[in-house]
């Protein structure tokens, strides 16, 4: 490492930490100004509202991370170019090839930190988010989607028709254990009810069909408790759960809902390897931003910036556009959001060609 190098780290980490808290600072406001009333309505305290903030900046940055990145990369590199230090730089014999080495070092620290970040620092953040939005913005969950079918283990399906949030109750309730294509045993119950403090259900007008072989015995009962490998908020199919688990939390969780049959896994597949691809997707960003800003032109340092937010809204635009075809149209979800790095990084490396000639 040459003083050149810790010129350019020290002005890259820098600038990169200055966007970060800007741009963070901007979106706190607006999220405030949409929120505002509320929290007013909702009567949250003062230090929840700043736990929520302190919660929402990670948030913000994973989700713009190579907005950030880049940004940051082409301000202070148009800077250099403006003032005229990389002319000087490589006209002293430097490769440009030599030139990017600090900027590869600073790409590494800060896509290895948002690698971490991603996979265990953000979601932890964002439960603690979640839950406030829970308590303060959003309305209370009343009751689960009707005519629900779950998969609770290998043998074991369940059906309720409804089930209502406020007194735990359900109607319609069936219990199915088959084992291969043979109908061990069916409960069915006109209503159920769920004791959060025993983690145990009580089901009522209870019917039990019991197959052996030729010999089957029914059962009728008014009432009837028994545990289930389920909780009531497993009936809902909650999306934004994805973003509060961490990435060991997610994979259970996956493993969990493909047990269960659950058809909109694409969702959280997504978020998995979203988590991985975000920082590589950084440095490729980097290494764009560099080949485009350090070349003087009429315009400076505005055109640089403005050429580098038309590329992160391509960029956003062409992941959510692949991220949707995806959820809804069945693409590989390692694909989906693997495919842009591959694009731009094709791009990057003709850039870098024409900036090396």
């Amino acid at each position: 490492m040459k003083k050149l190098d810790w010129y350019i780290l020290k002005r890259f980490i820098g600038t990169f930490f200055f966007t970060i808290l800007l741009m963070a600072s901007v979106a706190c406001v607006i999220d405030y100004s949409e929120k505002v009333n509320d929290f007013v309505e909702r009567k949250a305290p003062v230090m929840a509202i700043l736990g929520y903030f302190k919660n929402f900046i990670p948030h913000i940055t994973a989700l713009l991370f190579q907005f950030f990145i880049f940004i940051s990369t082409i301000f202070f590199t148009s800077k250099m170019a403006y003032k005229s230090e990389i002319i000087a730089i490589l006209a002293n014999g430097v490769s440009f090839q030599r030139f990017l080495r600090p900027y590869f070092i600073g790409a590494a620290l800060m896509c290895g930190l948002s690698l971490w970040a991603n996979h265990y620092v953000v979601p932890m953040a964002n439960k603690q988010r979640l839950a406030f939005e829970d308590k303060y913005i959003h309305y209370e969950k009343i009751s689960a989607d009707q005519n629900v079918h779950l998969r609770l283990k290998k043998d074991l399906y369940i059906f309720m028709q409804n089930f209502d949030y406020k007194t735990n109750t359900g109607n319609r309730f069936t219990a199915e254990t088959i084992q291969g294509t043979k109908l061990v045993e069916k409960v069915m119950a006109d209503r159920i009810s769920y004791d959060s403090v025993k983690k145990e259900y009580t089901l009522y007008n209870v019917t039990v069909r019991k197959n052996d072989g030729l010999k089957e015995d029914l059962q009728v009962l008014s009432e009837m408790k028994r545990k289930f490998p389920f909780v009531p908020m497993d009936l809902d199919e909650d999306e934004s759960v994805k973003e509060a688990l961490t990435t060991p939390e997610l994979t259970k969780y996956i493993e969990r809902e493909k047990l269960r049959g659950r058809e909109s896994l694409n969702f959280f597949y997504v978020e998995k390897y979203r988590r991985t691809s975000q920082p590589f997707a950084g440095m490729i960003m980097v290494l764009i931003g560099v080949c485009i800003a350090s070349r003087k032109i009429r315009g400076g340092s505005g055109l640089h910036l403005a050429l580098g937010i038309v590329l992160s809204a391509v960029y956003f635009f062409m992941m959510q556009f692949s991220t949707t075809f995806s959820t809804k149209g069945g693409l590989n979800p390692l694909l989906s959001v693997w495919i842009l790095n591959f694009v731009f990084g094709a791009v990057a490396l003709v850039l870098l060609r024409r900036q090396i000639k």
